[in-house]
């Protein structure tokens, strides 16, 4: 068979001519493990062949840049005839005129091994090939993919070439830069004179070598998890590099995550072999004689690879860092509990490939011995309400969310698939100085690592009381140096109360943001972080999140989140789909009063406000399930209206902009609920005159004892506002309260006839303000409020207070952006349900 596979590697060659292996019998050994090389090869163009071992033959590409640690780089990868496993140990030189004619430089060399539960033979016909390498250059994951375009044309198959994203990743080409053979030693230049020592055998040797000194531990490391990939573990390794979060502004709303409570103390790893737990930090700093207790309860397990974090409780049953500093430092760590998230081995099996779902699993089956619970706490996790979680943590005063793809295996290294949103600022810094005055220490000099640099990040003055000030300045003394550390323009200058320090300690603070400048803002000491290389902490940006084509907000799917509603929202940031429905969200429960129970006209703009508009009062094919039905006497079809927040979400999904709902009584809607005067002033009015009217009917009101309320219309008018209730004897119905309106409105121009009018006609209207009595009749409706409107800035229809009714006032300050927390500062329309009155009695005798 492989004879037949290597007929075109034999038809390229004249072996009178090359030495090249594979004119006789093949010599090259067996192997348990399946084994790969690379050669750098300086033929017409220099580049890098890439072999597999697969079915007697290596399967082989030519790699034209060579292959990038670099996740973001794609590398063309030709697919050439197969070689035969010989091959392996080849290196030296092609004639020239001969095929491939060139230098032929063993570059790198070990085993590979397709993923978990994947076929190389069937991912290579489906040109999708995903593998991990273990050389002594290349090592981690690695997938070859076919580019669609050349299988369609049936001629070359050109391939990519892309790591993945792990522990063995990195930025830019500093690798390929290295020009020594991995079997001989030898460079280029020397191979191609033919001279210096020949190259140590791999593929005809009974133990294949390993033939460099690059990378030698990384090497080691990635072929072990070849051989337990392949072979089955029996004992988990001793440690796996932890999987890390990506801190992004959001919680991620779509289905398939997982969220968990984001903990406050010192992530670490068991490990337990033969009915022994070991403890050890994110950086493998072995803990376990700091935490006997959990290591004791841990110990009964079975053998097993558990992630966690080891918290601290306070009274509140809330993880307190403090807390779980004092018990270190008194070495009372006996109600210290140890909440475990992750299942990485157990069984003799690595865990890793399979789903988040799937190891979570067999992790609440691990820990379910009812004994365990004081000491090893399984982690729940939520898979909706995302953004409810959140605020329900931040209540609590927890630091935050951690939402992890429910499909996606372990993978060490900070990838996208665990994501972390904060209640509030967190970072670790690094101390490289400390001031003092009167000989107590007042603050510290805090700073991250930008490359080699010590980067100035500003200081942290807050934290730490008496007790904990004595315990921090003697570590500080036993790191005192007598320069700084810093460096750059924003370095600190030195001055008579400040002290030095070696760039040892790590701090973890909390902080209200940053500067302009990037210097930290009203920075806390929270506690020393002893599990953490000091040259490890950098910077910690969010990571901008490219939105998922279909975002979930209260189990309502939104499509197209990103597309723009309002284009020019007044700074540079058009308001999208997404934003328009989690301002629903955050308003929802305020507005909800003030519609529920009343049909409900609409306007919606699908595209934009820019595009298409129209006014829709019933539903149409697709109207959601969420939004309420209300059949209305009289009627044929029936009339939209929304009770719910999820029905506002809904009607963001529809592109819905407006809410005009019925003045009506909630589920009643031939009984008025409540009369509004909408004061509408022309172009050459001054808002201030508008601020006064409203007062004015306000006053009007009152003397019939009628209580008034005002809101901004979004627009250049207000509206103001009298809840109604029903007289005793005689039902309240429109005609009434239109009536009663009207004559209101009639008597207040009559009584200003240059600042009034109740004439609608535009003739009437220059310099007035025309008092707009006609939203009070059967079926009419006004904007709701806390509605937004479809005008250029997204401003909204914001209640007010009469404090706020005065000279000043800027409706356009209250948008979709700004509202939410203006409404939760001001509490606008207390008592609005208590205020209903009903309409003066003496009109309603006139009417019998």
């Amino acid at each position: 068979m492989a004879r037949q596979k290597l007929s075109q590697y034999r038809k390229k060659r004249d072996f009178s001519r090359t030495r090249e292996p594979g004119s006789g019998k093949q010599r090259a050994a067996a192997s348990p493990q399946l084994r790969f090389v690379v050669q750098k090869h300086a033929a017409r163009r220099l580049h890098y062949d890439l072999r597999l071992e697969l079915d007697g033959v290596f399967k082989s590409w030519a790699v034209t840049k060579g292959p990038s640690l670099d996740p973001r780089e794609r590398r063309l990868a030709v697919e050439v005839e197969d070689h035969p496993l010989d091959y392996g140990d080849f290196e030296g030189t092609i004639p020239a005129g001969e095929y491939g004619g060139g230098t032929v430089q063993l570059w790198d060399r070990g085993y590979w091994a397709p993923l978990p539960g994947r076929s190389a033979e069937a991912d290579l016909k489906a040109g999708h090939l995903k593998f991990l390498l273990a050389g002594e250059r290349l090592a981690g994951e690695w997938v070859l993919v076919r580019m669609a375009r050349d299988r369609e044309r049936g001629k070359r198959n050109n391939w990519l070439l892309i790591k993945h994203r792990d522990d063995y990743a990195r930025t830019g080409d500093a690798l390929l830069k290295r020009d020594r053979s991995i079997a001989s030693g030898r460079p280029m230049a020397q191979i191609a004179r033919g001279t210096g020592p020949r190259p140590k055998p791999f593929m005809t040797a009974k133990r294949p070598q390993r033939a460099g000194r690059a990378r030698p531990r990384a090497a080691s490391r990635a072929r072990t998890s070849i051989a337990r990939r392949t072979a089955g573990a029996a004992l988990p390794p001793r440690f796996v590099a932890p999987q890390l979060a990506k801190l992004v502004p959001y919680v991620p709303t779509d289905a398939g995550w997982a969220h968990e409570v984001k903990f406050d103390g010192y992530r670490m790893q068991m490990r337990v072999a033969g009915r022994k737990a070991t403890l050890r930090t994110r950086s493998s700093l072995d803990w376990t004689d700091r935490f006997p207790e959990i290591a004791l309860a841990g110990a009964g397990l079975g053998d097993c690879l558990i992630d966690g974090e080891i918290v601290a409780l306070d009274g509140r049953g809330v993880p307190s860092f403090s807390a779980l500093q004092a018990a270190l430092v008194d070495e009372d760590t006996g109600e210290l509990v140890y909440f475990v998230f992750d299942l990485l081995f157990a069984d003799g099996h690595d865990l890793r490939p399979a789903a988040l779902a799937e190891r979570k699993e067999r992790l609440a089956k691990l820990l379910r011995p009812k004994s365990l619970a004081t000491r090893l706490r399984y982690v729940e996790h939520f898979e909706s309400a995302a953004e409810a979680v959140l605020k329900s943590a931040c209540r609590m005063e927890l630091e935050g969310v951690v939402s992890k793809r429910l499909d996606a295996p372990y993978r060490s290294g900070r990838g996208g698939s665990w994501l972390k949103t904060k209640c509030r600022a967190g970072h670790e810094v690094v101390i490289g100085g400390w001031t003092v005055r009167d000989g107590s220490l007042r603050s510290l000099l805090a700073g991250v690592y930008r490359g080699k640099r010590l980067a100035y990040v500003g200081r942290i003055g807050t934290g730490f009381g008496q007790e904990k000030a004595r315990t921090l300045a003697k570590k500080l003394q036993a790191v005192r140096r007598d320069e700084s550390p810093f460096s750059g323009p924003d370095a600190p200058r030195e001055t008579a109360e400040i002290r030095w320090a070696e760039p040892k300690l790590v701090a973890e603070i909390e902080f209200a943001g940053f500067t302009g400048s990037g210097m930290i803002r009203q920075a806390a000491f929270k506690g020393l972080r002893e599990d953490k290389p000091a040259r490890e902490v950098g910077p910690e940006e969010v990571a901008s999140v490219k939105p998922s084509a279909e975002v979930v907000i209260r189990g309502v799917a939104l499509s197209k989140p990103d597309k723009a509603l309002w284009p020019d929202a007044g700074d540079s940031r058009p308001v999208t789909k997404r934003d328009l429905a989690e301002y629903f969200d955050a308003v929802g429960p305020w507005m909800i009063d003030h519609i529920e129970g009343r049909p409900c006209s609409i306007v919606r703009a699908p595209d934009g406000i820019a595009g298409q508009r129209f006014f829709q009062r019933h539903a149409m094919p697709g109207t959601s399930s969420l939004i309420t039905l209300r059949k209305v006497s009289g009627d044929r079809k029936p009339y939209l209206q929304f009770d719910s927040n999820e029905a506002l979400i809904a009607l963001a999904q529809l592109g819905g902009i407006e809410l005009h709902p019925w003045n009506c009584e909630p589920r009643q809607p031939a009984v008025p609920g409540r009369l509004i005067f909408d004061l509408d002033p022309a172009p050459d009015v001054d808002f201030a005159r508008v601020v006064e009217a409203a007062r004015e009917v306000k006053e009007r009101l009152e003397a019939f004892g009628l209580v008034a309320f005002c809101k901004t219309t979004g627009g250049k008018g207000l509206h103001v506002v009298t809840p109604l209730a029903q007289p005793k004897r005689r039902k309240l119905d429109w005609k009434l309260a239109k009536g009663f309106a009207q004559a209101l409105c009639v008597q207040l121009a009559a009584d200003h006839p240059d600042r009034y009018t109740a004439n609608m006609s535009k003739k009437a209207r220059p310099g007035k303000i025309f008092l707009d009595y006609l939203r009070n009749g059967e079926k009419a409706t006004a904007v709701a409020p806390m509605s937004p409107r479809a005008r250029a800035g997204a401003p909204v229809s914001m209640p007010l207070n009469w404090k706020q009714v005065r000279a000043g006032l800027d409706p356009m300050r209250y948008t979709i952006r700004t509202a939410p927390a203006l409404l939760a500062k001001s509490r606008p329309w207390t008592g609005y349900g208590a205020a209903a009155r009903p309409l003066p009695a003496e009109l309603l005798r006139k009417a019998r």
